[in-house]
């Protein structure tokens, strides 16, 4: 199964440096800062080159910015050449550094401030404009798509994250588990070695989990299905089962029968049911319905 699509010339989900730190004039002020910040949050920073705190605040600020990863724009005026909107802010020293967000200033301070403070200040202006940066505005669309049943779409989101952040663990363990639920467990486990070593996120566990399961399934249930008609006591057959099904995408079944199993005899095999079903609570997601049920109906078993 094909999750994802052709994505064209649309953009990566990556940040151009070029579109989050810009230089502005009294003729761009408009259209870089009052107009740019109805959208994302920017901070201007008035300068000039014989100004030796702002050669060390400039480089702060921009580190700050490109860490924010588009959450916050820095847009740089030279007084000098653009005193316009610094006389009517009123900027009587500099470094002066303005925050605009929704066409107007609402924070602000004068001077060099420590590494800290600045990124302090950036973080605090990337919350209170509230679109976050592109990766987690593109990870935000991938849950959506699912929500709305999209799995497709859901893939594309994730593809576009890791174009930019190959690395990415929401990403990887998202997409991961797009292809395990698909069937496509050989491009699911693709995904799985491109996460980094130790790397830790619930549906990357959760494709671990399901990729274990497969791994040990039998190929056919059908004469375990027989057995236990003609048995129903018979655990290693019913155990065998609940393995097909659960690799075969069937958890809540696979649970079951699992759960049948610890509650006619709960230390079979050194309470081998109970075990498998933590793993396929693991793999079908551990605030999946499957999970949750599952736990609660063990937890009734195991302490009636």
């Amino acid at each position: 199964m094909t999750l994802i699509g052709e994505t064209g010339g649309a953009p990566a989900g990556g940040v151009n440096l070029a579109d989050i730190i810009k230089d502005a004039t009294d003729a761009s002020f408009m259209a870089d800062v009052v107009e740019a910040s109805k959208t994302t949050p920017v901070i201007v920073d008035f300068w000039a080159t014989w100004c030796g705190p702002c050669r060390q605040l400039g480089p702060a600020l921009e580190k700050a910015v490109a860490a924010a990863k588009g959450a916050v724009k820095l847009v740089k005026v030279d007084i000098d050449k653009n005193p316009a909107y610094a006389g009517q802010l009123r900027v009587q020293s500099i470094p002066a550094v303005f925050a605009f967000v929704d066409g107007r200033p609402v924070d602000g301070f004068m001077g060099a401030l420590p590494d800290s403070q600045v990124k302090q200040f950036v973080d605090r202006l990337a919350k209170q404009g509230g679109g976050g940066s592109p990766i987690d505005q593109l990870l935000d669309m991938a849950r959506e798509s699912l929500e709305l049943g999209d799995p497709g779409g859901a893939a594309q989101a994730y593809a576009q994250v890791l174009q930019a952040e190959p690395q990415n663990v929401k990403a990887l363990g998202g997409l991961a588990r797009l292809y395990q639920k698909s069937g496509d467990l050989e491009r699911a486990r693709e995904i799985l070695e491109m996460a980094p070593e130790g790397a830790k996120d619930p549906d990357l566990d959760g494709v671990r989990a399901a990729l274990a399961l497969a791994a040990e399934a039998p190929s056919e249930t059908a004469a375990f299905e027989q057995r236990i008609a003609a048995d129903p006591d018979d655990h290693e057959a019913r155990f065998e089962l609940a393995k097909g099904l659960a690799a075969g995408g069937f958890m809540a079944e696979a649970v079951d029968h699992l759960l049948e199993i610890v509650a006619r005899d709960r230390t079979w095999n050194d309470e081998a049911a109970r075990k498998q079903l933590l793993t396929v609570f693991e793999a079908a997601g551990p605030m999946s319905e499957v999970a949750k049920q599952g736990r609660r109906k063990l937890s009734s078993i195991l302490f009636s």
